[in-house]
């Protein structure tokens, strides 16, 4: 009897042995990582490939398992629990940060940059740094850039060729007060609510529309209930990688670069990925029989023009950055 009771608790003892090496528990640290989209979109394949380089860096020494589809909660609440370290690590959109750090209002104006490749340009050099020092004093500590493309408006009521066709309609925006003014400067009704509600909003009618990437639009299902979609790309809005600073703080210097270098390679895959899945989401879109049309190029200088006023009320602080972009 008492050698059963001894087999038994060998048997235990093994089981969670092997149980604490396959979750982890055997490294120096187990972190997580907030990720609100789904596992097979592009910033959480980014998410996976950050977590996949960290551990080999380490030498398996950090792990950091991705939490995706929002489990950890919305954006914003993410971001309150990563400044106190209930959350190690995350990829969050600049907008709901812009709150607290200003400076990142200016990476989402309203055509600011020319195209992708200029944003880039900008984002890897000298203004990059400069806004990621702004990141001082938040509680969070900045890693990369994450492509998000570019925003552009979809709705349930009809093609949008120039501004007159957003007049009156309810558009979900980011819970961001740029956004909104933005949104209400076109001539339509500005409607802040999270990312997990807009697919029931566009089903019941409480909004017409939204505005995001393509990616965002096809995954999140949001063409089921609002088919046409312009291609009128208003913002670049890069996202950030964060760690929280109580994470990162008790970390070694070999450590922290360990995830910084990780961060950035991240970011290349990221930007690789988003490419390709942009150019197949688009082809099955049309074949879902989504309306996809272009704004005019005079139409988005008209745009651009009417929207002058939020640099003035967003950005006066920061006229000097805007300058360097412009001429980058």
């Amino acid at each position: 009897m008492r050698v059963r009771v001894w087999l038994l608790i060998v048997l235990c003892f093994v089981i969670f042995n092997t149980s604490c090496v396959r979750k982890g528990m055997s490294a120096e640290y187990v972190f997580t990582y907030a990720e609100n989209h789904p596992k097979d979109y592009p910033t959480t394949l980014g998410a996976f490939e950050f977590a996949r380089l960290v551990k080999e860096k380490s030498k398996g020494r950090i792990i950091i398992n991705v939490v995706y589809d929002g489990k950890l909660g919305d954006e914003l609440s993410v971001i309150k629990q990563i400044k106190f370290g209930g959350i190690d690590f995350a990829r969050a959109s600049i907008s709901p940060l812009s709150n607290e750090i200003p400076i990142l209002n200016v990476l989402q104006m309203p055509y600011l940059y020319r195209d992708d490749e200029h944003m880039w340009n900008v984002l890897s050099g000298e203004v990059g740094k400069e806004i990621f020092e702004d990141f001082e004093g938040s509680g969070i500590e900045p890693l990369s850039f994450y492509t998000a493309g570019a925003r552009s408006f979809y709705n349930s009521k009809r093609p949008m060729e120039d501004i007159s066709d957003l007049s009156g309609l309810k558009i979900r925006v980011q819970q961001s007060e740029l956004m909104k003014d933005m949104v209400r400067m076109l001539g339509a009704e500005p409607v802040a609510m999270e990312y997990g509600q807009v697919y029931g909003a566009l089903q019941r009618g409480v909004i017409d529309g939204a505005e995001n990437n393509t990616p965002s639009y096809i995954s999140a299902l949001h063409f089921q209930y609002a088919g046409y979609y312009t291609k009128d790309e208003h913002t670049r809005v890069p996202e950030v990688q964060i760690c929280s600073k109580v994470t990162f703080d008790k970390l070694s210097n070999e450590d922290k670069d360990i995830i910084r270098e990780a961060a950035v390679e991240s970011s290349s895959y990221e930007r690789k990925i988003w490419d390709e899945k942009e150019r197949l989401y688009e082809d099955e879109l049309l074949k879902k029989g989504v309306k996809i049309n272009t704004l005019s190029e005079n139409e988005r200088e008209h745009f651009k023009e009417v929207l002058k006023p939020l640099y003035e009320k967003y950005c006066s602080d920061y006229m000097g950055l805007i300058n360097k972009i412009n001429e980058k």
